[in-house]
C-alpha cells in the first residue's frame, strides 16, 4: 500500500514524498488526514540528528536514524477498519498518534497519508468537534500530563519554564486546578497567547532575580525546554515539599543533585509520552474549553509544502508557535 508523507532523509533535510506502508491488519484502522501538527522540539531534535530515539541523546559514533516519518500526531476520517475493530467505524473523525510505515529506521511516524494505525492509537472525537483543534492531542497531553504530576493545592505559586506550546499546556493545567501560575519565557508574541489569569515574564527583558525578588513560596517549577541553569536559579525560593517537573529535552546537560534537592525535600517528576488515560483526559480537556489549542496555531500550510514549514521552524526568523499541516484525502488507490 502507497501513501505520501513527510520524509527527514538526513540531517535538516525534508522531503514531501510517496512511501510504502504495511496492508492493514484485522486490529488496525486506515485513516484519511486533514490535519497534522508538528512537534518543533521533538521533531527538530531527530532532523538536527541531536538525538537517535525518543529518549537517547546521540553520542560519538551513533548512526543518525535517517530516513525516517517524522511527528507522532494527526486528525482524519477513518476509511475502514480492520475485522477486530468494534469501536470505530468508516466514517468516523479521529485522532491518531503513530502510524506504520516500511522501509524507514523506524516503522511507525506521524505525518502520512493515509495512515495504517493500530486501534489502540486511534481517539474517536466528540461530536461536533473542530478537528484542527485535536490535531496536536499527543502534544498536548504532554503540557497536561506537566501540569497534572505535582501536587497543588489552590493558590500555589507555580512558575513554568518556556513559552513553547508544552509550556502553554502545561500552565493553562495548572491554573485549571487552581495555582498562581507564571510562564518565564523568551518570545513577547508567545507570551501574548497566554490566558489572561496566567502571568508572563520575559527573561530577554529583564533579570529572573527581579522576578524572584525575596521570595520562597514557589511550590511547583515546570522545566519545558531543558533549562536547568534557570531551575538553579529558582530553587533557592522554592519552599519545603515543593515540587520540580522535568519535561524538556537535556541533551547532555541533565545533571541533577539529588542531595541538593533533600534539604528542601523537592519532589522530581520525569513525565514522558503517552497514555491513553491520560488521552482522554486531554480530550476532554480540549472539548469543554480549558485545554485552548486554537491560539496556539499561527500556521496552516499544505503537507506537501512541509518543506516550507521547516524552514520556518529552523529559520527562527519569524514568528511561529503552533505549524499544522493540511491534507488532502486519500484515494482509493492510497496516493494523497
Amino acid at each position: 500500500m502507497r501513501a505520501e508523507a513527510v520524509v527527514f532523509t538526513g540531517v535538516r533535510q525534508v522531503c514531501y514524498m510517496e512511501v510504502d506502508v504495511p496492508e492493514p491488519g484485522p486490529e488496525d484502522v486506515v485513516i484519511d488526514l486533514e490535519y497534522s501538527w508538528i512537534s518543533n522540539g521533538t521533531e527538530s531534535s531527530f532532523l538536527y540528528g541531536e538525538r537517535i530515539s525518543g529518549e537517547q541523546v546521540t553520542r560519538p559514533g551513533d548512526v543518525l536514524p535517517f530516513p525516517q516519518v517524522a511527528g507522532y500526531q494527526k486528525v482524519g476520517i477513518i476509511r475502514s477498519v480492520g475485522e477486530q475493530v468494534t469501536d470505530l467505524v468508516p466514517g468516523d473523525r479521529v485522532f491518531a498518534s503513530i502510524s506504520m510505515v516500511n522501509g524507514m529506521k523506524f516503522d511507525s511516524g506521524g505525518h502520512i497519508n493515509p495512515s495504517v494505525t493500530h486501534a489502540s492509537q486511534v481517539w474517536k472525537l466528540p461530536a461536533n468537534a473542530e478537528p484542527i483543534a485535536y490535531s496536536g492531542a499527543v502534544l498536548t497531553q504532554v503540557g497536561y500530563n506537566c501540569g497534572t504530576r505535582p501536587a497543588v493545592t489552590p493558590g500555589d505559586i507555580a512558575v513554568v519554564i518556556g513559552d513553547g506550546m508544552v509550556g502553554q499546556w502545561a500552565a493553562q493545567t495548572l491554573a485549571h486546578r487552581g495555582a498562581n501560575v507564571t510562564v518565564l519565557g523568551r518570545h513577547d508574541q508567545r507570551l501574548a497567547l497566554l490566558p489572561s489569569s496566567i502571568g508572563s515574564f520575559n527573561l530577554k527583558r529583564q533579570a529572573l532575580a527581579d522576578w524572584i525578588g525575596d521570595r520562597t513560596d514557589i511550590a511547583v517549577v515546570v522545566d519545558t525546554v531543558g533549562a536547568m541553569d534557570t531551575f538553579r536559579e529558582l530553587k533557592p525560593a522554592m519552599k519545603l515539599n515543593s515540587h520540580l517537573v522535568s519535561a524538556g529535552f537535556l541533551g547532555t546537560e541533565g545533571m541533577v543533585d539529588i542531595q541538593e534537592l533533600r534539604a528542601q525535600e523537592i519532589t522530581l517528576h520525569s513525565p514522558s509520552g503517552w497514555t491513553k488515560q491520560r488521552m482522554d483526559d486531554t480530550i476532554i480537556g480540549i472539548r469543554d474549553g480549558w485545554l485552548q489549542t486554537l491560539p496556539l496555531i499561527t500556521h496552516r500550510i499544505k503537507a506537501e509544502d512541509a518543506e516550507q514549514a521547516w524552514n520556518i521552524i529552523m529559520g527562527k526568523s519569524d514568528f511561529f508557535l503552533g505549524i499544522v499541516l493540511e491534507w488532502s484525502k486519500g484515494t482509493e488507490s492510497g496516493e494523497a
